[in-house]
C-alpha cells in the first residue's frame, strides 16, 4: 500500500450490494484502490446491527473507530450515516461519502475516480 491509495471501507450485502445503514451493519467490506482499480478486498462480519444498542452510544462508537483504526481506513462510503457518527469520522479525518447505493464495487471506484 502506498500513500495514494485509498482504503475504502463501505457496508456490504451477500450479493455485494449496499448495506442499508452504517452504524448498524452486519457487514463490511474493507478495500484498497491502487491506481484507480481494485487491488485489495476484504469483507468482516463486524456485526454492528447487533451491538449498536449495546450499551452507550460513545461504547459504539468506539467499536466502529478501532476497527476504522485498525484497517487503516481512509474513506467511508454508506447509505446512511447519523449526524453524530459522521462528525466522529470528520475529526478523525476520514473522507466520507453518504446517500450511495447499488453494486459495492462501482460504488468504490466511482469515490476512487472523483
Amino acid at each position: 500500500m502506498t500513500a495514494k491509495d485509498l482504503v475504502v471501507c463501505i457496508p456490504v450485502s451477500t450479493d455485494r450490494q449496499m448495506g442499508h445503514s452504517w452504524g448498524k451493519a452486519a457487514r463490511v467490506a474493507v478495500v484498497t484502490v491502487s491506481k484507480g482499480a481494485i487491488t485489495d478486498w476484504a469483507e468482516h462480519a463486524v456485526g454492528w446491527d447487533e451491538s449498536h444498542d449495546l450499551g452507550t452510544g460513545g461504547s459504539h462508537h468506539a467499536r466502529v473507530v478501532r476497527f476504522l483504526l485498525d484497517q487503516r481506513v481512509t474513506t467511508v462510503i454508506a447509505q446512511h450515516m447519523g449526524p453524530p457518527m459522521a462528525n466522529t469520522l470528520g475529526k478523525m479525518g476520514i473522507d466520507t461519502h453518504v446517500g450511495v447505493s447499488g453494486d459495492v464495487e462501482a460504488a468504490v471506484l466511482a469515490v476512487a475516480s472523483a
